[in-house]
């Protein structure tokens, strides 16, 4: 996740990224875990192997609280949510830049601005179909995961019942 306060300039990630590792990328490829299953299976292993699955996933979540009412929010600054799809393959910085561009060059009045700013995430994380596969900018692999994203406006967070 990550706050990403419009044109004031400052990001906030409400996590960090991450890197796969080669063993955590290869359970994903076997289709050895689901998230509800890999979450309370202490036991499980990668297929055909004797790699443990619960050193690379946690049931405690990273859980970081963001005081809305400390600063005052306009149109542009929003939380950015996605799934592993869209991080996989995009980081903080790519997102924040990204969301702050599109949204800078749509109409403030438009209702289905944050909505168009999250479809842009999605297609720019599934990339364009190329002769060697799905590809993002420089050349990189666009996802192959499921993509979702949502951008939520902090401006109404300062508002009280």
């Amino acid at each position: 996740m990550l706050f990403d306060r419009g044109f004031s300039g400052s990001r906030d990630a409400a996590s960090d990224d991450h890197a796969v590792s080669p063993d955590e990328q290869q359970a994903r490829v076997l289709a050895t875990i689901g998230v509800t299953r890999g979450l309370g299976d202490h036991d499980l292993k990668v297929h055909d192997s004797n790699i443990y699955i619960k050193p690379f996933l946690s049931c405690c979540p990273e859980v970081k609280v963001y005081n809305l009412i400390q600063y005052e929010h306009k149109a542009d600054d929003v939380l950015v949510m996605g799934t592993d799809g869209l991080w996989d393959v995009l980081s903080n910085q790519e997102v924040a830049e990204a969301v702050t561009t599109f949204l800078a060059n749509c109409d403030p009045d438009d209702l289905h601005r944050y909505t168009m700013a999250a479809q842009d995430l999605v297609m720019r994380a599934r990339g364009v179909l190329r002769d060697r596969g799905w590809r993002i900018t420089n050349e990189r692999l666009g996802s192959g995961d499921d993509i979702c994203a949502f951008i939520i406006p902090l401006m109404y967070g300062n508002r009280q019942p």
